[in-house]
């Protein structure tokens, strides 16, 4: 589900600029236009981050800050003041406020500030995930006591004490993000950011901005300087998710950062130093890669040094009830139902079955039987029914003639949406997943996202 975002300001064209952008990242945002509507909105609960001006009729922004604690405990509030009144957002930071931005801010600013007050309160409710389940250590989140999972977390224990940078590999769906942060949350680094992004799906023309940033001017639109991933996570680490995806053109430049922990940002002229450690996952074969001439063999041995190889679900099937009790709690959890256990049959069902979707099939098929479940107990024919939701299309989406009056593009065009909502669908929102479905690159299938206005969060 996405993260929630309240913003509390009156002036509506600056109001709807941000919410537009806000949601533009990916995030579900609503707005108030007073102090006093915002609290209401806030006490839903519904919200992970309160974006709050401080000049407003009626209430102030800071006289705010004491109800919002009330009304939505633990949830970060950040304020915006005009440039006069700078010092205003300093005193809402001694009255509790995460932040403050000076208006004008640029929106990559805010992002940064924004993703940061975000990844926080994702820390401290995992963190808190964790002491409920009783972990001692990350490596509790781990699930799994087969061979198999033992000698991954002991190799995970060894890997995240050296100041190593690491492979992860593994087929989708194996969990390579979650041992990337065991892996952090394990090193001497854990105290600093832990910041990701996926290789895969960010258009090739934007990725070496994400990653190295850009000085002002570097090409159009570039208002300000904007620092990139490597920047960010200083003092932490840095996950390149699906980094066989990495564009030919770019890797060079990538080892250099790899290796030299330096690189200059998009039209500077000066290195920037990394303090930083690199995690790299990935669900393909770099050798093959390396003999299709796609992936730098440099790079690879570079990379190729602290390995972990995670399993498929088919090869440890054994952990498939402890996976599934440990599913089952969270949708009970999620949904507000009260399923005690799954039942022989439907565990039988279970171990027949090779999961080509690994770990997370496993999470949505357990999901998906518990909403068609009727009684205290998942049955076999829940497991069907959780099965059978997972084909893609259905007799109402074949193909048929357009409608009279309906020009041929603008039918291929619904079409093609329909298709990429019926994989996403499939796909439980996983965009990488979804591609696979379609049979195009993660990529193209965020370049026509774009296109459509399908916004991938809506169908987790």
């Amino acid at each position: 589900m996405a993260e929630r975002i309240l913003v509390v300001d009156d002036d509506r064209a600056f109001q709807g600029m941000l919410v537009e952008a806000l949601i533009d990242k990916g995030y579900g945002v609503e707005a108030a236009s007073s102090a006093e509507e915002g609290i209401r909105k806030a006490a839903s609960g519904r919200f992970d981050l309160i974006l709050h001006d401080i000049k407003l009729p009626g209430m102030s922004g800071l006289d705010a800050l004491a109800h919002l604690a009330e009304a939505a405990p633990g949830v970060d509030v950040i304020v915006m003041t005009g440039y006069a009144s700078k010092d205003s957002g300093v005193r809402a930071m001694q009255k509790g406020a995460y932040d403050y931005f000076t208006k004008p801010f640029s929106l990559s600013e805010m992002e940064v500030v924004v993703r940061r007050a975000l990844e926080k309160r994702r820390l401290q409710s995992e963190l808190a995930e964790l002491k409920r389940r009783g972990g001692a250590s990350p490596l509790d989140n781990i699930i799994g006591q087969s061979p198999a999972m033992g000698a991954l977390k002991e190799r995970i224990a060894r890997v995240a004490e050296l100041n190593a940078d690491v492979l992860v590999m593994g087929e989708t769906g194996t969990g390579k993000e979650l041992v990337s942060d065991t892996i952090h949350a394990l090193s001497a680094r854990a105290s600093g950011p832990f910041v990701k992004i996926n290789c895969a799906a960010i258009p090739e023309n934007l990725i070496e901005s994400e990653l190295f940033g850009h000085e002002k001017g570097a090409f159009t639109g570039a208002a300000a300087a904007r620092a990139g991933k490597f920047e960010q996570a200083k003092g932490g680490s840095l996950l390149l998710d699906e980094i066989g995806d990495m564009p030919l053109n770019l890797q060079p430049k990538l080892l250099r950062a790899v290796e030299q922990k330096q690189a200059e940002r998009l039209g500077g002229t000066k290195p920037v130093l990394y303090d930083v450690r690199i995690i790299a996952a990935t669900n393909q074969e770099l050798e093959k890669r390396v003999e299709e001439g796609a992936f730098r063999s440099d790079l690879y041995y570079r990379l190729n040094v602290a390995t972990l190889v995670l399993p498929p679900l088919r090869e440890r099937k054994s952990d498939l009830p402890e996976l599934a009790a440990f599913f089952l709690d969270r949708a009970n959890r999620r949904m507000g139902t009260d399923i005690a256990s799954v039942s022989s049959g439907a565990m039988q069902a279970f171990f027949n079955y090779d999961w080509p979707g690994n770990v997370r099939q496993l999470a949505n098929a357990v999901e998906r039987a518990a909403i068609f479940c009727a009684g205290p107990v998942i049955t076999e024919k829940d497991v069907d029914q959780a099965f059978s939701k997972r084909q893609s299309a259905t007799a109402s989406d074949a193909l048929a003639l357009p409608g009279a009056g309906l020009p041929l593009k603008d039918a291929l065009r619904e079409y093609e949406r329909t298709l990429i909502a019926n994989a996403l669908r499939a796909a439980d929102g996983v965009q990488t997943e979804a591609a696979d479905t379609l049979g195009i690159s993660a990529k193209n299938l965020w370049n026509k996202l774009q296109k459509h206005g399908i916004d991938p969060t809506t169908f987790k």
